[in-house]
């Protein structure tokens, strides 16, 4: 599998074994089989694991410290998370540490390569106000400035984690002015679909950008990973799990006919199409959970991006929000 810079960390290959799979997120699967498809992406050629502790209730890290045993092969990283929220200042650096140590146990590992603030920094503490039910995925920018981002740079001095990174699926405009400025995050993941949809991760008004935050962190040296290249199922060929007729990726799934329409001319599989499309960033996170669904994105990651004449034509496949 091909490998790609990835701003100042280590290579990363194509496709990133994501977690929400292997956490038994994404519909069922088994214990073994999420091992076993976790050996069988490393041997693949994958070298980036993405975790986080509420992947499952911390299972994803324990299917990979199971299936390394505490060793992880030469050339292999893992990502781990933590979601504050607006903890009080005098909690922050306690709440990752434990968060960190709590991963580290059950990954079997002295260090994390790489550690992502979970939840999504937006402007100011109005917004936890607005939106009371998304309250406690939010990190107001003054408190990340103030604390969380000093934190994050202690740690790695410390050699407890490789580098840091943001989710940046939160408010476009405070990630993009994250970016910019120093120290900036190694990494930042990025919604990378078609529809340019965060689903049910949207907790703001107005557009969510995820090519404007690309753009801003490939403009300052930043890596991107992409994530729900698609959409939490929208973009396959059926839904995995039942969702209400509201549900935001229910409703990205009907969005989303033309492009299974035109997935069906071509006679190949929505999943790999939508792969496909999304391959032009360092890397993609994949969601799966077992071997078959692995098979399928390591075919997508075999035939490469979408020459641009079908990329063109996917586009038109599709009727994005001015809201998504």
């Amino acid at each position: 599998m091909q490998r790609h810079s990835f701003g100042p960390l280590p290579p990363v290959s194509t496709l990133t074994l994501g977690g929400g799979g292997i956490g038994m997120l994404w519909g069922e699967t088994t214990l073994e089989e999420c091992i076993a498809t976790t050996e069988a992406a490393v041997a693949a050629g994958i070298n980036w694991i993405d975790l986080a502790p509420r992947y499952g209730n911390g299972l994803a890290e324990r299917v990979v410290g199971e299936a390394f045993g505490g060793k992880l092969p030469a050339g292999v990283y893992v990502t781990s998370k933590c979601n504050l929220g607006n903890l009080p200042a005098a909690e922050i650096d306690g709440t990752l540490r434990r968060s960190i140590e709590g991963s580290l146990e059950r990954l079997r590992l002295a260090r994390l390569d790489l550690f992502f603030l979970h939840s999504n920094v937006v402007p100011d503490e109005g917004f936890l106000l607005r939106r009371p039910d998304a309250a406690e995925r939010m990190t107001p920018y003054e408190r990340f400035d103030s604390h969380v981002r000093p934190a994050f740079e202690r740690l790695a001095g410390e050699g407890i984690i490789g580098a840091w990174g943001l989710t940046g699926i939160g408010h476009p405009d405070t990630i993009i002015r994250l970016l910019h400025e120093q120290p900036r995050p190694a990494a930042v993941q990025c919604i990378a679909n078609l529809l340019d949809s965060p689903g049910s991760l949207k907790f703001f008004e107005g557009p969510a950008k995820p090519r404007a935050v690309i753009a801003a962190a490939r403009a300052n040296g930043v890596g991107v990973m992409g994530i729900r290249a698609v959409q939490a199922g929208a973009l396959t060929a059926g839904l995995d799990r039942p969702l209400p007729a509201h549900h935001p990726e229910r409703i990205d799934f009907e969005r989303a006919a033309g492009f299974r329409r035109l997935a069906a001319e071509l006679e190949t599989d929505p999943a790999i199409l939508g792969h496909r499309y999304a391959l032009a960033l360092d890397t993609l996170v994949l969601g799966v959970k077992n071997r078959s669904e692995l098979a399928g994105c390591l075919a997508a990651a075999a035939a490469g991006p979408l020459p641009a004449e079908l990329a063109r034509r996917v586009d038109a496949s599709v009727r994005r929000s001015e809201q998504s």
